[in-house]
């Protein structure tokens, strides 16, 4: 009798029982991948009136191959074009959106009792909304093409890169040594610039210069063996440098959609990504319990009302900010109030770093599956929901938010305004982030050190914060420069319209509270004030400085 590997037969299995659930969720008109999820679980160790998998190691390589080829073709859905034709909007709303939830999360796993990891990850996890769950949703609702649905769809493209930048961030933690902290930063500081570099020389000459040579000889065959080929060989690549797999697929993905093969890629990679992105779903599947599931009902009820409430003010407040009107704000709010199948990625990830706790995984899946089912229903409540809203608050807010936003889209000669602008910003304030983070880095593991074996110890942390203060103050002067160094372009866009103020003025308020936080870490980590004491201290720096006209000097 001739044998078959476990693997086949395991496959089989919960490739006819997917089936079979997608069919029936399809004929309900729900999403696929709560079928999957389903299929996973009556297949899984969790479910017994059914045979279950016999090698779970199997489904958990071919599950990280899913995860491979899903970050893939998320990368070759990106591209840098598209990046920038998200605007200001979009940028806006998903940092607010993102710093919100995140510390929405971690309140809430504080309160639980969690740990400090699983609090923080819980913050990442439910703040990334579900761009399959939203798209469906629109579609069903006959809602594309409308304003709020262009705005939704910008601030998905941001959450998905926040995604990439959280997975970094995982594995950073993951790797990094209590004894030497300050050195693994640096370490994975100087590896990810590595990566991003290499990352830049691929995607700008090698890998298009390569297509282009051979555009004329590639088939659809030749074409997905090439781009499997390209993709593995950048997870073997990220991952040897100690990254995770799913940013190297992620990565090969951009840059080959930044070539004239890209769509063709897409294509043709897409029945490869099915059907392992089907294995990698089943397997979320197979790790629900549920009786995990009954003893954290209380926790899967409290994140659940984060995500919902947490999105709906967040996303709003920052659609809100950026100029648009509170119909158009409220209506994005209430249309990102689930998470989905990137927060599965990135729990799995946690799991197998070992970094989050095993009950979270349960939680997030049951999470998601609720809250799939509940969009619909918030993204209908919108309307009401302004309608009362507006009723309830002052005729006089009202009447200014009327003025100072708008709920008509932008586009042609103010995009073009907005676009240089938040070009110059983000580059200036990238660039005195890095180096205010390397002065901190440098104060904090050498500087202190050095003068800790000098003097005495009130002596070398009066020395170092003097000694970082100074050093930091020219930075900082010229980060906190009323409006920048784009003076004309932050007039322009002030006296064009009102509906430009707030978003003004919100990223004057993120530039302050970037200084804020260094000058915080002066004082508090260097001089070990208490928190009230290093927050009024913090203040008074903050303002001296930014008075300081002589630092631009």
């Amino acid at each position: 009798m001739t044998h078959l590997p476990a693997l086949i037969y395991d496959l089989a299995m919960i490739l006819l029982v997917a089936s079979i659930t997608t069919l029936i969720f399809k004929k309900l008109n729900q999403p696929l991948v709560l079928g999957y999820i389903i299929a996973g679980f009556l297949t899984g160790p969790h479910f017994n009136l059914f045979p279950t998998v016999s090698d779970m190691n199997n489904i958990s390589t071919w599950a990280e191959i899913g995860v491979i080829f899903l970050l893939f073709a998320l990368g070759l859905e990106f591209s840098f074009n598209k990046l920038k034709s998200v605007g200001k909007t979009a940028i806006i709303a998903a940092l607010t959106e993102i710093s919100g939830l995140i510390l929405f999360g971690y309140l809430c796993g504080r309160i639980l009792g969690w740990s400090l990891t699983d609090s923080i990850f819980l913050g990442g996890l439910i703040s990334i909304s579900s761009t399959t769950i939203v798209i469906k949703s629109f579609n069903d609702l006959k809602l594309r093409g409308q304003l709020f649905t262009e705005k939704v769809f910008g601030i998905l493209i941001i959450q998905d890169i926040a995604g990439i930048i959280m997975m970094v961030m995982l594995s950073t933690l993951a790797t990094a040594s209590d004894s030497t902290p300050g050195l693994d930063l640096l370490f994975n500081v100087m590896r990810l610039l590595f990566f991003l570099i290499l990352w830049f020389i691929l995607g700008v000459y090698l890998i298009p210069t390569f297509f282009k040579k051979v555009y004329t000889l590639i088939s659809d065959e030749t074409l997905l063996i090439v781009s499997i080929g390209l993709c593995l060989g950048m997870v073997v690549l990220a991952t040897n440098m100690g990254f995770s797999s799913a940013l190297g697929a992620f990565i090969m993905g951009s840059l080959i959609s930044e070539t004239k093969m890209a769509e063709r890629a897409e294509h043709v990679v897409k029945p490869v990504q099915d059907l392992f992105g089907a294995v990698f779903f089943v397997s979320v599947g197979m790790m629900v319990n549920p009786k995990l599931l009954v003893e954290y009902a209380f926790p899967i009820l409290l994140v659940i009302m984060a995500v919902i409430s947490g999105q709906i003010i967040f996303t709003s407040l920052g659609v809100l900010l950026s100029g648009q009107s509170l119909n158009t704000s409220l209506r994005c709010g209430f249309s990102l109030t689930q998470i989905g199948e990137f927060s599965f990625i990135i729990a799995s990830l946690g799991m197998s770093l070992g970094v989050i706790s095993d009950f979270l995984y349960p939680i997030i899946v049951a999470v998601s599956v609720i809250t799939t089912f509940t969009t619909p229903i918030f993204i209908n409540l919108a309307d009401p929901a302004c309608k009362k809203i507006k009723y309830s608050l002052p005729a006089n807010f009202i009447s200014w938010l009327d003025h100072y936003t708008t709920d008509t889209d932008t586009t042609s000669e103010g995009d073009t305004d907005w676009a240089s602008f938040l070009r110059i910003y983000f580059s200036h304030l990238i660039a005195y982030v890095t180096l205010l983070t390397t002065i901190s880095f440098l104060s904090l593991n050498y500087l202190l050190p050095y003068f800790a074996s000098l003097l005495p110890t009130s002596y070398a942390l009066l020395s170092t914060a003097a000694i970082t203060l100074l050093t930091m103050a020219p930075f900082l002067r010229a980060m906190l420069e009323n409006r920048g160094h784009h003076p004309e372009l932050f007039s322009v866009l002030w006296f064009k319209k009102r509906a430009n103020h707030l978003p003004l003025i919100f990223l004057v308020i993120i530039k302050i509270s970037t200084a804020f936080f260094f000058l915080f870490l002066v004082f508090s980590k260097i001089l070990s004030f208490q928190f009230f004491a290093a927050i009024l201290l913090t203040f008074i720096a903050t303002a001296i400085i930014a008075s300081s006209d002589w630092l631009l000097g």
